[in-house]
């Protein structure tokens, strides 16, 4: 059997590594909150107490994790998954975090002799669980096809984009748009709600028209129209709208890297940042429809 560490059992994390046990591998789970262990036992993972202890032996190693700084210190602590994975371990991390960052654990990892693969997703919470999440992954050919059977038992698409950084690059860009889309999407049925036009019709209109979005089709703002969206759960166990921030900083710091201006991803940040402080940073960020309304 395939030995799988896997560290990182948030909202994300836990639907990925129960569907990597339900595949059939063999997930040593680790986290910081006792409670996400427990939670992953249950469906099928085995409890790690540590990450050495976690790595240790693994075939793979899984990370998915907050932010850069928590994968740095994970893989390159004296405690962490440099120091104790087996040298011909394949490292991957699904984390969202910068290019740089990415390239630097990279480099790291290559030079003790490991495989590591960038590996961020698109899906959101709902696909975690459901195992139909988007991989774009960074690294080499021979790194892309070794992790390649692993990612696939956790989502419907798998794909290599590129060198080392060049998952995260994918990432980014593609959460950019998706913080501008969905904040346009809010403003269109918001005006369609003061316009007196019904939002299943303006729903069942534009999901046919040149406005169809993913934000529309697959994330609509509005309960009642998607029954996965988190619209339906007032805005609960979703993609918090702290990430999304995160993730929309992470792409202004990519502009500053290469020189561009992104006009509509600079408002965008202004909007979330004021979205978070006015209701709650965990609430997921299509709930900034509420805001937009009541200005």
């Amino acid at each position: 059997m395939v030995d799988i560490a896997f560290i990182g059992l948030g909202a994300m994390g836990s639907g990925m590594a129960a569907n990597l046990a339900k595949a059939g591998y063999r997930v040593r789970a680790f986290d910081l909150v006792p409670a996400s262990i427990e939670a992953a036992v249950t469906a099928g993972c085995v409890a790690a107490p540590s990450v050495n202890q976690a790595v240790s032996g693994a075939d793979f190693v899984l990370t998915m994790l907050p932010t850069g700084a928590h994968v740095l210190d994970v893989y390159q602590q004296g405690e962490g998954v440099l120091a104790h994975a087996r040298p011909d371990a394949a490292l991957i991390d699904c984390s969202t975090i910068s290019v740089e960052d990415a390239r630097a654990i990279g480099e790291a990892a290559r030079a003790d002799g490991f495989f590591m693969c960038d590996a961020p997703v698109s899906g959101g919470v709902a696909a975690a669980a459901a195992g139909t999440l988007t991989f774009m992954v960074g690294g080499s050919a021979a790194e892309f096809e070794k992790a390649k059977p692993v990612l696939q038992a956790m989502g419907k698409a798998v794909i290599h984009a590129g060198q080392s950084g060049a998952g995260q690059a994918a990432k980014i860009c593609n959460n950019m748009l998706l913080a501008i889309s969905m904040i346009g999407t809010c403003e269109a049925f918001v005006l369609a709600e003061k316009l007196g036009l019904d939002a299943k019709a303006f729903y069942d209109i534009a999901s046919q028209s040149s406005g169809q979005s993913w934000s529309m089709t697959s994330y609509a703002p509005v309960p009642g129209l998607v029954p996965s969206a988190p619209s339906n759960r007032d805005f609960n166990n979703g993609f918090a709208g702290a990430l999304m921030l995160k993730d929309l900083r992470l792409a202004l710091e990519a502009t500053h890297h290469v020189g561009m201006t992104a006009a509509l991803a600079l408002k965008s940040e202004e909007i979330y940042s004021e979205y978070i402080l006015k209701y709650s940073p965990s609430r997921d960020f299509s709930g900034v429809i509420d805001m937009l309304r009541n200005q």
